[in-house]
């Protein structure tokens, strides 16, 4: 029995996750058709929460940015027809990392129990001893027609709908699709994973009775930003789907409710979209830049090549120095989370003047209720050092990263000033899994955003290399020098050098490209 205010396993009574409860558990949750919009508050919580997550193929890559930096995060999904890890394998892994008493998310595209093998991994579990919870998913043949304008049921057009998968047993009698039922069935018919199949299936239902006029239409990549959708008749939505290159992740929608895509179609268009996009900056800070790119159509590859970790620092008495200065939004982070360590909040940077490197900085700390004296037009050193050029410095502290450069101490200590170094956190190279890492180097953009990325990026790759199209983004003179030191061109440098100028430099140079101006 359940109450509103009863909490749900897991879950605290705020509804935060609470990690004790979950551990040894399996969850088989739903990621939705892909946008990772979609998600339901509580996966994104048992993701947050997870020690493992399993995924999919189809699962998108902001469904994964939320897992913890030292989660393990294992591809177990099938590309390109084949098993690229057999069932079996799958459910083993769920069953031994539950006995090694590790919270699993078992990550799967649309619902788990909507054509996802979701059954048979609960039974495997249930036969295991590992007990497990279902978290239901937004599923494809609901979420993705809705992207494409097309409901699957209508007043006066359809008060039923069918799903059918295209794939199940097609060599077995048995499971192949009983097209005389199909054919009779009164509403709309929503084909999962037939994109290999369009002829055969429309040439089906059209032999066994359905109208070779009737409206159908096909929907690849619902939800995502490479979606599109093709509207035609049964007669002709397997050459209409071709004639346009169509292919894999595709539904076909068959029944009345299909015509109403031409009329009911929202999605705005999207100058970023059919170009891939690659982020390298760390997971914690990466999303804010992916959801971006994604909001403009872009399909993006999170490729991370660095984490960050706190230092156990001792943040001296800051009212002893009359300047402190940030040099990055991490910092800002770092700083108040070993005040906090320490009993201290805000009030500790009172009557002491502030500088930030840049307005990213700034915004970090202004989220935390200071405002900052002095910030330079653009987030660099020698910005910053110009910015103070004017301001009596006696004593400063510097709060950064471990390794740094050493223009804005340098540059204090010829003035005369007292400068005290604090090392917050390090940046440390993250592992890239092989089938990201190929990813990200065949893509057409690639995003740097530290000289840090880019040098653990580049050792990632190791003698792999950027394909001949992929064009290089710099957020600045700073990471193109990066780059440049390693052999490599940035054919795109923002202007203004933080995330904002990022993608508005990626888009002008995208804009130039589709416009013949680029060179």
């Amino acid at each position: 029995m359940s109450g509103a205010g009863m909490s749900r396993p897991g879950v605290t009574a705020s509804g935060m996750t609470d990690r004790g409860a979950l551990s040894g558990r399996v969850y088989l949750v739903g990621a939705g058709p892909g946008d990772p919009g979609l998600l339901t508050a509580r996966a994104l919580a048992l993701i947050a929460a997870a020690d493992v997550v399993l995924y999919d193929r189809l699962v998108g890559e902001g469904a994964l940015a939320g897992a913890r930096a030292d989660a393990e995060l294992l591809f177990v999904g099938k590309q390109g027809g084949g098993e690229a890890v057999p069932q079996e394998r799958t459910q083993e892994l769920m069953v031994s990392r539950a006995r090694e008493g590790r919270t699993v998310v078992r990550l799967k595209g649309g619902d788990p129990f909507v054509f996802g093998r979701g059954g048979e991994e609960a039974l495997a579990l249930r036969a295991a001893g590992i007990e497990f919870e279902v978290v239901p998913g937004v599923t494809a043949g609901v979420g993705a027609l809705a992207y494409a304008g097309i409901p699957v049921t209508h007043r006066g057009l359809s008060s039923a709908v069918a799903f059918v998968t295209a794939q199940a047993g097609r060599d077995d009698a048995r499971d192949w699709p009983d097209w005389p039922a199909l054919v009779a069935f009164p509403g709309t018919l929503v084909f999962y994973m037939g994109a290999a199949r369009l002829s055969e299936i429309a040439a089906s239902l059209i032999a066994h009775g359905r109208p070779p006029d009737e409206p159908a239409a096909v929907v690849q990549a619902g939800t995502l930003p490479a979606q599109r959708t093709v509207v035609g008749t049964l007669r002709s939505i397997a050459a209409d789907a071709e004639r346009a290159g169509m292919g894999a992740p595709l539904l076909l929608v068959a029944g009345a409710v299909a015509s109403l895509a031409r009329e009911l179609s929202w999605l705005p268009p999207r100058p970023l979209a059919g170009r891939t996009v690659a982020v390298t900056r760390a997971r914690a800070q990466a999303s804010g830049l992916a959801s971006r790119l994604e909001l403009l159509g872009a399909r993006v590859v999170q490729a991370p090549a660095i984490v960050t970790r706190v230092l156990d620092a001792d943040v001296p008495d800051l009212s002893d120095y009359d300047l402190v200065c940030l040099t990055s939004p991490n910092a800002v982070s770092a700083l108040f989370e070993r005040l906090l360590a320490s009993g201290r909040d805000a009030r500790a940077l009172a009557g002491t003047r502030v500088a930030v490197i840049g307005p990213g900085t700034a915004s970090a700390l202004a989220e935390r209720g200071v405002l900052a004296d002095i910030v330079p037009e653009r987030p660099i050193a020698e910005s910053l050092v110009e910015a103070l050029a004017a301001v009596p410095v006696t004593r400063a502290l510097l709060a950064r990263a471990s390794r740094a450069r050493e223009v804005l101490p340098d540059a204090l200590r010829e003035r005369g000033a007292q400068v005290d170094v604090l090392a917050l956190y390090e940046t440390l190279p993250e592992p890239i899994p092989e089938r990201t890492l190929a990813r990200a180097l065949a893509a057409d953009y690639i995003t740097f955003t530290s000289s840090s990325t880019v040098a653990n990026f580049l050792a990632a790759a190791g003698a792999q290399t950027l394909s001949e199209q992929t064009r290089v983004v710099s957020i600045g003179p700073a990471t193109s020098t990066a780059l440049e030191e390693h052999g490599l061109h940035a054919h795109v440098e923002a202007a203004r050098h933080d995330i904002d100028g990022v993608v508005d430099a990626l888009l002008a140079d995208a804009a130039a490209a589709d416009g013949g101006g680029r060179q």
